[in-house]
């Protein structure tokens, strides 16, 4: 896995890897009937997992797929399964990389920074601990439409400081762009904050069915369990730069990346200010790799200029090959 030395250079290109949230029962079957590539992948998966991933993401049940220590190897899994065959049809390199929260450990395992026997393994860790960080119920999650940055920070302050308790609290958990902000904290004050949205001028808010808080301090257990895994992990430069979630930095250098993946779990993903990074760096088309068409839609509500485009199935891939 990881970019061939005949592949062809696009300077004005970055590829993009979802996050939690893409994943939908039948996921990446079609593609693995098709491409002996992308069937190698999950068998790799499978070896270091122990479990049958690939009957999980092409039958379900939906129930299991969607927890999070199976959701987190799935996703990654199936993304890298499209790169490879989209690699072997298509043959570019990208100037840059990002992915969505998990999606920066794809965003590694492509810039053959990560392995993927690691990278699979890590993520799955990864959702367990994020699972057991907080018990059921003590947590939620909220999605804010049509809402700028200052707005929903401003609420998760005013929200957080009218609990006499301190153990109480919400804040920014994703700055996804396009009017979008997910916010994050216990479950009591985050009910609260959807409930007061609109007094702050937020068209809609509404709860999210997610297993656990994440992007918040409560999420700070799961750090530290990630800290001590990734010790162990070698990590190398990145053969291709990418944006890093937790500051919107481009990073370059094997030195910083453990530490942006450990800092990545309790706070915000910087999202939109990751996309509004690509002005700059002269990008021009972007390719979602994975399941979903999740950040393709974000990007286009961020900056029309860049032509975004949704890479899954076979089709997609023929698509940019004709």
């Amino acid at each position: 896995m990881g970019i061939r030395a005949d592949q062809v250079v696009a300077s004005k290109t970055i590829f993009l890897f979802p996050g939690q949230g893409s994943q939908f029962v039948g996921m990446g079957k079609a593609l693995c009937a098709d491409f002996s590539v992308a069937r190698h992948v999950f068998e790799e998966a499978e070896e270091h997992l122990k479990f049958k991933l690939k009957k999980l993401c092409f039958d379900g049940p939906e129930s299991e797929l969607k927890k999070t220590q199976n959701t987190q190897p799935a996703i990654l899994t199936v993304s890298c399964a499209v790169y490879e065959v989209f690699k072997r049809e298509i043959g570019l390199v990208p100037a840059l990389l990002a992915g969505h929260s998990l999606g920066e450990y794809t965003a590694l395992v492509v810039a053959e920074a990560l392995k993927f026997s690691d990278a699979v393994y890590l993520v799955h860790e990864r959702g367990k601990a994020m699972q057991a960080a907080v018990p059921e119920g003590q947590g939620a999650m909220a999605a804010f439409l049509g809402a700028k940055r200052e707005q929903v920070m401003e609420l998760c302050e005013v929200v957080t400081r009218s609990f006499s308790s301190d153990q109480e609290f919400v804040s920014p958990a994703n700055f996804n762009g396009g009017g979008q902000v997910v916010v994050s904290g216990t479950a009591e004050a985050v009910q609260k904050s959807v409930a007061v949205a609109k007094t702050f001028g937020i068209r809609m808010a509404k709860l999210l069915n997610v297993s656990a808080p994440f992007h918040c301090k409560l999420m700070q257990p799961a750090a530290d369990h990630m800290a001590k895994l990734l010790e162990k992990v070698s990590i190398a430069s990145p053969r291709v730069p990418y944006i890093a979630n937790v500051d919107a930095a481009i990073c370059h250098e094997a030195s910083k990346i453990k530490d942006l993946l450990i800092r990545q779990i309790p706070n915000p993903v910087q999202w939109e200010a990751s996309m509004r990074k690509l002005a700059g760096a002269s990008i021009e088309k972007a390719f979602e790799i994975g399941p979903g068409k999740v950040l393709t839609g974000l990007l286009r509500r961020i900056n029309k200029d860049i032509q975004a485009e949704a890479i899954e199935t076979a089709q997609d891939v023929r698509r940019v090959s004709t």
